[in-house]
């Protein structure tokens, strides 16, 4: 491999050299490596398609969805339609932890309907 190494450098560096590499898109700007040492060697190409395609996994689309769903809490125009939400989104959060792949302590609690109000007559 190191033979390999030393010709990929020297052809890279005859690139630079005959200004073939210049104004590049991106060029000066930091790369975002992403971690995925923690995906199984033989699925981390397989996540990535997946990720490229913008394709999620069940439970980060039920997060986001949740997530979502309480952006818009605020914006409610009455109590009526803040309850319809609450009941929805504390729905949404009892399937995601019944989807049981984490453990319990990141399991999302429940939106309690009084605090909700109360946050939100307060502001």
């Amino acid at each position: 491999m190191l033979g390999i190494e030393k010709i990929a450098e020297k052809r890279i560096q005859e690139a630079i050299d005959r200004g073939e590499l210049k104004d590049l898109p991106g060029q000066g700007a930091p790369l975002h490596l992403e971690d995925d040492s923690r995906v199984p060697e033989d699925l981390r190409l397989a996540y990535k398609i997946l990720k490229n395609a913008d394709c999620l996994p069940p439970e980060l689309e039920a997060r986001k969805e949740i997530r979502q769903m309480e952006d818009l809490l605020d914006r409610a125009p009455d109590e009526k339609e803040k309850y319809r939400m609450v009941k929805k989104i504390n729905f949404m959060i009892m399937k995601l932890n019944m989807m049981g792949k984490k453990p319990l302590e990141l399991e999302d609690k429940e939106i309690y309907y009084q605090r909700v109000v109360d946050k939100l007559t307060t502001k």
